[in-house]
C-alpha cells in the first residue's frame, strides 16, 4: 500500500500514524508543502493522509499551493479515493467541495470530549463518548452530501464521511506525548485564557491513557478506511 500524507508545518506531523503504517508495512510518502514539495498525483498512491496546520484554508494569497491542494482533494474524492484529513485537512476536504471555512464560536484547544452521533449502515461509528484532543479555531459548513459523525461541546462540525472512503476529523486522534509537545512548543502563544483552551501545564499532564485511546481509535479508522467496500447484496428475482 502506497500512502501520500500532505504536511502544512513542519511541526504537525503523522503521529499514532506512523505505527499503523509501519503494522501495515505500507510506503509511506511525507509531502512537506511549507517546504516547496510539488502534490502528488492520485495514481501515486492508495490512501491520501492531509494533516492540519494553522493557517486558513482561505489563505491563499500567503499559501499559493492551498488551491492546487484543494484541487486535488476534490479529485480524489470525486474518484472514491481513501482519504483522510485531520483538522487543516479536513477544513481543506470541506472547502474543496464548496463549502465554507469560517472562524468558530469558540477556540478549542485540549483535551474535551466528542460526542459520536447514530449513523447508516457501513458509515463510521465513532464511540457515545470519547476525550479527545483538539487545537482549532475554525469550522466549516458540511459539504454537500456529508453526514455529520461527532460533535463536541464547542464544535457541532468535528467529523463527516462522503461516500465509502472520506473522512475528515476537526480533532487530532494521531496526537502522541511528543507531538503534543511539539505542538505547545510552536503555538504556546494560542494559549490565552477561554472557556475551551486548556492551560499549558494541563496539557502536558495530560495521562497516557487519553494518548492510548485516541490512538486507537485513529487506527480502527484507517483500517475502515481502507477496507475493501462490501458488495452490495442482490436482491432476488421475483
Amino acid at each position: 500500500m502506497h500512502v501520500a500524507i500532505l504536511q502544512h508545518v513542519p511541526f504537525e506531523g503523522a503521529g499514532s500514524i506512523e505505527s499503523w503504517l509501519q503494522a501495515r508495512g505500507a510506503r509511506q510518502r511525507l509531502i512537506p508543502l511549507h517546504a516547496g514539495a510539488s502534490l502528488p498525483e492520485p495514481e501515486t498512491f492508495d490512501l491520501l493522509i492531509v494533516l492540519g496546520g494553522p493557517m486558513s484554508v482561505n489563505d491563499e494569497a500567503d499559501y499559493p499551493w492551498l488551491q492546487a491542494e484543494k484541487q486535488l482533494l476534490a479529485r480524489v474524492i470525486d474518484a472514491g479515493k481513501p482519504v483522510l484529513g485531520i483538522c487543516l485537512g479536513a477544513q481543506l476536504m470541506a472547502a474543496a467541495l464548496g463549502a465554507r471555512v469560517t472562524p468558530g464560536a469558540h477556540k478549542e484547544i485540549g483535551w474535551f470530549p466528542l460526542q459520536g452521533h447514530p449513523v447508516a449502515e457501513g458509515d463510521f461509528q465513532f464511540p457515545e463518548q470519547i476525550t479527545v484532543f483538539h487545537w482549532h479555531g475554525e469550522t466549516f459548513s458540511l459539504p454537500a452530501g456529508a453526514r455529520l459523525l461527532a460533535s463536541s461541546a464547542a464544535c457541532r462540525h468535528q467529523a463527516f464521511q462522503l461516500g465509502r472512503h472520506a473522512i475528515g476529523l476537526q480533532c487530532h486522534l494521531e496526537t502522541t506525548p511528543q507531538s503534543a509537545a511539539s505542538l505547545i512548543a510552536a503555538c504556546r502563544d494560542e494559549l490565552t485564557a477561554a472557556p475551551f483552551i486548556q492551560d499549558e501545564a494541563s496539557l502536558l499532564a495530560t495521562p497516557q491513557r487519553h494518548y492510548s485511546a485516541i490512538n486507537q481509535l485513529m487506527h480502527t479508522l484507517l483500517d475502515y478506511l481502507v477496507a475493501p467496500t462490501p458488495p452490495t447484496p442482490s436482491r432476488a428475482a421475483p
